[in-house]
């Protein structure tokens, strides 16, 4: 897909650029899949507010898409490619033989009327769906899962991919976009290929109000704010108080890992992202 710009009618628009999305299927999204996505505006069902600067927005529907496919050894059908309003990858309707209907995320390559399939019966295609066991090393992976059954929870976002390295016994090394190499239980199932819409990094929103619409607010900056605010508020002019930059809590916002040193899982880090 390409980069699509506009004429400078307005100071926005002159910096506006979005993804052409001409590729995409000219369909209205498959009702039997959508259901209805209520907005929290980052409060917790005791209507505190748990995560900051989020509200508003326009109202979407959600399209379930299928992270498990657990329909092995039955073709299915490329009936459309779409746009999904609720992630940065675009989505592909499929149609198995016998008449189900199931959203996926769209790799590189995959067009309408391609047929992918799950299992090890399964093509080294982009689509396709098997166990790491069944899939040769130093090939292209996404929508990988972290426990067998459990669904694809690994590189689902538009343009991310990772790579097989390696297999021994029982796990296999798995390198991530992020640089980490963990390791994988063999039976855990991936999507050949890479995930679409690589163009969607180089788009420029080109006015706050386009961030506005996908229910992000404006993020207020530490220092801007008064003493009773937060830490870094106050000060005479644009003083910031010289302190080491925290959150409103106080806990150190930059540079320090947060990840836990005891948790169970440490031991299938190969390699950290930061070295």
């Amino acid at each position: 897909m390409a980069i699509k710009s506009y004429n400078p009618t307005t100071p926005s628009r002159r910096n506006m650029s979005v993804v052409d999305n001409g590729e995409l299927t000219k369909v209205a999204p498959f009702k039997g899949l959508l259901k209805g996505k209520k907005s929290s505006g980052g409060r917790n069902n005791q209507g505190r507010i748990t995560t900051r600067f989020r509200g508003a927005g326009n109202k979407r529907c959600y399209r379930m898409v299928d992270f498990n496919r657990n329909k092995e050894g039955v073709a299915a059908k490329v009936v459309s490619i779409e746009y999904d309003p609720n992630r940065t990858a675009n989505i592909a309707l499929i149609s198995y033989v016998d008449g189900e209907k199931a959203y996926i995320l769209a790799p590189v390559g995959l067009k309408v009327g391609d047929v992918v399939m799950n299992g090890p019966k399964a093509e080294l295609k982009p689509g396709n769906w098997l166990k790491l066991k069944d899939i040769p090393v130093g090939i292209e992976i996404c929508c990988i899962e972290m426990q067998p059954g459990a669904g694809a929870k690994l590189v689902r976002s538009a343009g991310q991919v990772a790579t097989l390295r390696g297999k021994e016994e029982l796990y296999a090394q798995v390198k991530l976009p992020s640089g980490e190499v963990r390791m994988l239980h063999v039976n855990c199932r991936a999507m050949i290929g890479q995930i679409g819409n690589l163009d969607l990094m180089n788009t420029k929103l080109g006015k706050a109000g386009k961030k506005r619409y996908k229910g992000f607010r404006p993020h207020v900056r530490g220092v801007a704010q008064n003493p009773v605010d937060h830490p870094m508020g106050g000060g005479e002019g644009r003083e910031s108080g010289g302190g080491h930059p925290v959150s409103p809590w106080g806990k150190l916002a930059k540079g320090k890992r947060t990840r836990n040193p005891k948790k169970g899982s440490k031991k299938f880090i190969v390699e950290r992202r930061k070295k």
